[in-house]
């Protein structure tokens, strides 16, 4: 079993120094919860700034570079503290403008990679685009991270699966409700795979089945904890109507489509 726990909170736009105060405080309260996994929304430091008026050459004013940050270095010692997984949404400072990341920090407090969003319409413009949908190995098992707006593609969630993912950790600041969660439910039952969608109003985590595990829009609740049994991903992908061992992949994009 899997214990996660999603933060649930609207930061302060373009207030790093507050948001960060607000998620140490409310990693101080998780804490009593033992979990495995912490998950913060989407660009959760600077308030997902880009979403406004601020032009993209003002961005790195609120980007971090992580070896360097005291942000990150605060949530690497609680992680080394408590033994748990965080996966923190940024802005990430690079050569030639900023990404806006998930920084993973395993239960040693060490930085063992970070995934930046690939998927950038409207407003993301403005950050450099992710280039790889990368795996991470875990004491858990493989997972995988995106960021908002790339759950809408079919193919970023199937390419994690096949590259042996059983859960994808889902940072996001954008669509949420009634629509977002059946799409979430498709998603995951296309794909045999487990989705911990993590926005500040909306904790979803949906499972290979289709099924809900959780779906918490209570905005009183500023975290939400739930147990995820993973091996039900590895049940699913060996039944006898399995999708990911069944596909057919040579017949699904016309040469020089995909």
């Amino acid at each position: 079993m899997l214990r996660i726990a999603q933060i649930k909170v609207y930061p302060q736009r373009g207030d790093c120094a507050a948001n960060q105060a607000r998620l140490m405080e409310l990693l101080a309260r998780v804490a009593a919860h033992q979990p495995d996994v912490v998950i913060t929304p989407e660009c959760f430091l600077d308030g997902y700034i880009a979403d406004s008026d601020t032009p993209a050459d003002a961005l790195l004013r609120y980007a971090v570079s992580p070896d360097t940050a005291p942000e990150v270095a605060a949530v690497r010692a609680w992680a080394a503290a408590h033994q748990c997984w965080v996966i923190k949404g940024c802005m990430r400072r690079a050569a030639g403008g900023v990404y806006n990341s998930a920084l993973v920090i395993n239960r040693d407090g060490h930085l063992v990679g970070h995934y930046d969003k690939t998927h950038l319409q409207t407003h993301d413009l403005k950050f450099l685009a992710g280039q790889s949908l990368p795996v991470f190995a875990s004491d858990f098992g493989p997972f995988g991270v995106l960021i908002c707006a790339d759950r809408r593609w079919p193919e970023t969630v199937r390419t994690l699966a096949l590259q042996g993912a059983r859960i994808i950790l889902n940072p996001t600041y954008g669509m949420h409700g009634d629509f977002n969660r059946s799409m979430m439910q498709v998603r995951s039952w296309e794909s045999e795979i487990v989705i911990a969608f993590t926005h500040p109003a909306q904790a979803l985590i949906t499972g290979p089945r289709g099924e809900i595990i959780r779906d918490n829009a209570d905005l009183e609740d500023s975290f939400v904890i739930t147990e995820v049994d993973l091996d039900v991903v590895d049940t699913c992908r060996a039944a006898p109507s399995a999708h990911l061992r069944d596909r057919r992949p040579d017949l699904y994009f016309p040469a020089g489509k995909a």
